[in-house]
């Protein structure tokens, strides 16, 4: 399950990172530290995201459980 999560997270950090920048720009800030940090925030969010994704599909994959 952890590497589906590093997997998914290398997906969801660029998504997430790239939203948030895009929000940074849109806002009229324009300073690389304000960018940078926009990004360095997506990244963390993107953790908890990946994870939980990871979870979902891997118990997806290993099908209906016995009753």
């Amino acid at each position: 399950m952890l590497r589906l999560a590093a997997v998914l997270y290398i997906l969801v950090a660029s998504a997430v990172g790239g939203a948030s920048v895009i929000a940074v720009l849109s806002l009229d800030m324009r300073q690389g530290w304000q960018i940078a940090a926009a990004f360095a925030t997506g990244l963390v969010i993107s953790i908890p995201i990946a994870v939980v994704l990871g979870k979902k599909i891997y118990n997806a994959m290993q099908g209906p459980k016995p009753i």
